[in-house]
């Protein structure tokens, strides 16, 4: 089966391409660096052809409100139209978890309105729901960052790898259209707080962590559940003291 990965040479994506191939398919890693980009429409309309399923994982390169919101309209309308060109069977879009809870944010105003753009294509879809990445987790105590200090929201999340994330959307990219949501979560549920103090002492960093329940999470104010799944989502294996033992020795 031949299958498109949109952003096939990025973190999640060069890992299902290279899934995908492991079990026997025509995976496509799609970028700009491959000829294939989704806001010029190069390449899109060639490598959609004998498609049968796409599979989005590509992001913004700026997190400014406006071209965020204009990344993923513009990258989801030339897409649906190629793959409605090519008759394409199943669109698999990566999100995440909490996106309707976090309009604040400029970022997930952009989540919001590709999601809208998914829902009202016409071509058979699953959008999976994912929680934050342990990868992330360097960049979310940055963008707490107050002069050697983190200020940081106390909210539960359940963080998960890069591939048990991976593995989820190879699954569902070759199984049948859910036409709706998904969720996967990492195994443990934490304290956003705790686990950035636990990620600072592992990469002897010596900023300190303040607790402060108002703290912006990329422009938007959490409560205490606004990061979680809701019941029953599909749990990674990787906890965060596996995942870094792994990185670690990877570097």
């Amino acid at each position: 089966m031949k299958i498109v990965v949109i952003g096939g040479t990025g973190l999640i994506g060069s890992k299902v391409v290279a899934m995908l191939k492991a079990q026997g398919h025509e995976a496509i890693a799609a970028a700009p660096s491959t000829g294939i980009n989704t806001i010029t429409g190069e390449g899109l309309a060639q490598a959609m052809a004998g498609t049968s399923v796409v599979v989005d994982l590509a992001n913004s390169p700026s997190f400014a409100d406006k071209e965020v919101l204009e990344f993923f309209e513009v990258s989801g309308r030339n897409l649906f139209a190629a793959e409605i060109a090519a008759a394409v069977q199943h669109h698999v879009a990566l999100s995440v978890v909490g996106t309707d809870r976090l309009a604040q944010s400029g970022y997930f105003r952009g989540k919001i309105a590709q999601e809208k753009l998914i829902r009202e294509s016409g071509v058979p879809y699953t959008i999976v729901h994912s929680t934050q990445f342990f990868e992330f987790l360097g960049g979310i105590a940055q963008a707490g960052n107050t002069g050697g200090a983190i200020r940081i929201s106390p909210a539960f999340f359940q963080p998960i790898s890069s591939d048990d994330v991976a593995t989820a959307v190879t699954d569902y990219a070759l199984g049948d259209p859910r036409n709706g949501i998904v969720e996967i979560a990492g195994p443990e549920r934490v304290r956003l707080s705790d686990l950035i103090r636990r990620y600072l002492q592992a990469t002897a960093d010596s900023r300190s962590v303040v607790e402060d329940a108002s703290a912006p999470y990329f422009g938007a104010e959490l409560k205490s559940d606004t990061l979680m799944p809701g019941l029953n989502p599909r749990l990674g294996s990787v906890n965060f003291d596996a995942w870094f033992a792994q990185s670690h020795a990877s570097r």
